[in-house]
């Protein structure tokens, strides 16, 4: 009996307060992200919005073509300082290496004496090598990187 009388009230209270509510899915795909009225995949997450105001009606179509594009700029905008972050580590890097060179180059201007600045000599072309080496293989992980999210970007505008 209790039970009943507490559904009963919480049903008028929902009638008093005439709350309109409208369920909607969002679809991520590879290429962008979809919001529609029906479930676009198995992975199709589903959100329900609410509005107080009795006279409001269901959205249009219009709202969820909306919401893509503010999505999609967002997404251009996420990939835009991805792409500006990737450059700026890449310049990071080009500063390290030419720090690290003229390090290098640093010990073989100092005083010594022959035998000792042929070893010295030797150890820091083995050193410039290795910097270079290492600069290049980053440089080319970064490049990849910043390729693919030239690729996304080219895409989605």
């Amino acid at each position: 009996m209790k039970f009943t009388l507490l559904l009963c009230f919480l049903f008028c209270t929902n009638i008093s307060f005439a709350k309109t509510t409208v369920s909607y899915y969002k679809c991520i795909t590879d290429k962008s992200t979809i919001f529609s009225q029906h479930p676009c995949s198995n992975s199709a997450q589903q959100y329900t919005l609410t509005h107080s105001d009795p006279q409001a009606t269901i959205p249009s179509e219009q709202h969820f073509k909306t919401l893509n594009e503010i999505e999609r700029k967002q997404i251009i905008l996420n990939l835009k300082n991805a792409l500006r972050a990737k450059k700026q580590h890449a310049a990071i890097l080009g500063r390290k290496r030419d720090e690290a060179a003229r390090k290098q180059q640093r010990r073989v201007t100092r005083l010594m004496d022959d035998d000792k600045r042929k070893a010295t000599v030797k150890d820091v072309k083995k050193q410039l090598k290795t910097i270079n080496k290492d600069y290049l293989k980053r440089v080319k992980v970064l490049n990849k990187e910043i390729a693919q999210i030239e690729k996304k970007l080219k895409r989605l505008e």
